[in-house]
């Protein structure tokens, strides 16, 4: 009896199924970016009800100053303190925006040394949200510092003499420039190792630059070496536009002055602070 065997072909050996890679990091859109910039600006300013001697920074501390410069030095220096308020408010108003600047680059500090941005490493959102945040919520009390200032000298008899766009347009100018003074203060705050430092750096050049302007005083009651320095400061320039949109006085050149100075100085720190900031994050 024959057996008949098939014999059936050999199966190949059947290849192993590629390992599915690991999914990177999720991609943040432009809108999620402006999300997680709101959501971390909102996230500074809600700091404030848990810190209330932060209210000192740009609510208390400009008025003291107002009402300190105008009834102490304004019957002095212009023989009558409401001159000098029409005078001196402007002043005030761009000399409190500028040292304001200090608190974003000590802000980011303070979040660096005690481990905030560790944590919000972890978290898939832009890389750019935390500092974007912090300059968003900055300006934020920087306008609500003006609107103070504004309300407290228009209590005291100063009153705006150009017009209602004039005036928000010296708002928004002294917002842009404090918008580009303000990456002086982030570049500071990525390379020192202390929030103190910040605030030393800063006084060391904004208190110099603000008091030799013509900011408090005019410029034609300074010696005349020191008219020199004054004419060209860009703290002059912006004190100049800002007096001349809410009260009056040349407004064309000025303004255009400032704007230069304040696309000079975004353009130089701009990209040393971005790039110190991704350094250190």
């Amino acid at each position: 009896m024959t057996t008949l065997t098939t014999t059936l072909p050999e199966q190949a050996p059947r290849a192993a199924a590629p390992r599915p890679e690991p999914a990177g990091p999720p991609r943040v859109t432009p809108l999620d970016a402006l999300r997680h910039t709101r959501t971390l600006a909102w996230r500074t300013l809600v700091q404030i009800k848990h810190n209330p001697m932060e209210l000192l920074d740009f609510s208390v501390q400009p008025l003291m100053f107002l009402l300190l410069f105008t009834y102490v030095f304004g019957g002095a220096i212009s023989g009558s303190t409401s001159d000098y308020l029409t005078f001196a408010l402007p002043g005030i108003i761009v000399q409190n925006t500028l040292f304001t600047t200090l608190n974003t680059g000590t802000g980011l500090n303070t979040d660096l040394t005690k481990g905030v941005f560790d944590r919000l490493r972890s978290l898939p959102i832009a890389r750019s949200a935390p500092l974007a945040g912090r300059i968003v919520a900055d300006l934020a009390k920087q306008l609500w510092a003006i609107c103070m200032l504004l309300g407290l000298g228009y209590i005291l008899g100063f009153r705006v003499e150009t017009g209602p766009l004039q005036a928000v347009a010296a708002v928004g100018l002294v917002m842009l420039f404090a918008l580009c003074v303000s990456w002086i203060s982030v570049l500071v705050g990525m390379l020192v190792s202390e929030p103190e430092k910040v605030m030393i750096f800063g006084f060391t050049l904004i208190f110099p630059l603000t008091f030799v302007s013509n900011a408090f005083v005019q410029t034609s009651t300074m010696p005349g070496w020191l008219q020199a320095f004054v004419k060209v400061n860009p703290v002059t320039a912006l004190a100049d536009a800002t007096r001349g949109l809410l009260v009056s006085g040349p407004v064309a050149t000025p303004v255009w002055h400032a704007l230069l100075w304040a696309a000079g100085i975004a353009a130089v720190f701009a990209p040393l602070a971005v790039a110190a900031f991704k350094r250190r994050v």
